[in-house]
């Protein structure tokens, strides 16, 4: 697929079939997050690929989150809130959680790494849509919990940037109005 195409008629697709996609389509994928644009070389990515029963252990944990400061009697009450927070996991196949580990060089800024490993979703994204896959990044409260850092095993100064859910389309999403460049672009000349 064209760069420009894949770029164009990328989109968000939260509904994708049980089919687990070959090993090596998730290695394109992550290949192509690796190649991310990063100031002072430091690729500060690291990816957890969740696949078959690692999915559940990671819905445990969405439903401990979910679960956070409730009594007994209102986890009672909300069993199907809970219940739908621990099956999140299983919407997709496959899914990919990405992570920044800082450098802690002093000469580099937090935000350039993070922006590294967002920009690594994006070549991963795009790269699931050129391979025929369905992809969507999901993140939220739970993604930044303290419980979801101890499950990923991520130290202090490392941050969970959320959830690539992978796997053959189910749908295909319409293309969304975008605001035009006009909006959102001053050209300054002086």
């Amino acid at each position: 697929m064209e760069l420009n195409q894949a770029i164009r008629t990328r989109r968000s697709v939260g509904k994708v079939g049980s089919a687990t996609p070959d090993r090596h389509l998730i290695e394109r994928v992550l290949e192509a997050a690796r190649w991310a644009p990063n100031h002072h070389m430091t690729q500060p990515w690291k990816y957890f690929v969740l696949i078959e029963d690692a999915r559940h252990r990671l819905g445990e944990v969405f439903k401990e989150i979910k679960a956070e400061g409730m009594s007994p009697s209102e986890r009672e009450a909300c069993a199907d809130q809970l219940e739908r927070a621990r099956r999140k996991p299983l919407r997709a196949p496959v899914i990919i959680a990405a992570a920044v580990t800082p450098s802690d060089d002093p000469k580099v800024e937090e935000i350039e790494e993070i922006c590294a490993v967002a920009s690594g979703v994006q070549n991963a994204l795009l790269t699931a849509h050129a391979l025929g896959l369905g992809a969507i990044w999901r993140t939220g409260k739970a993604a930044y919990s303290p419980k979801m850092k101890k499950f990923f095993g991520l130290g202090e100064s490392e941050t969970l940037l959320g959830f690539l859910y992978i796997g053959y389309p189910s749908i295909i999403p319409k293309e969304r109005p975008r605001v035009s460049l006009q909006e959102k672009v001053e050209w300054w000349e002086r």
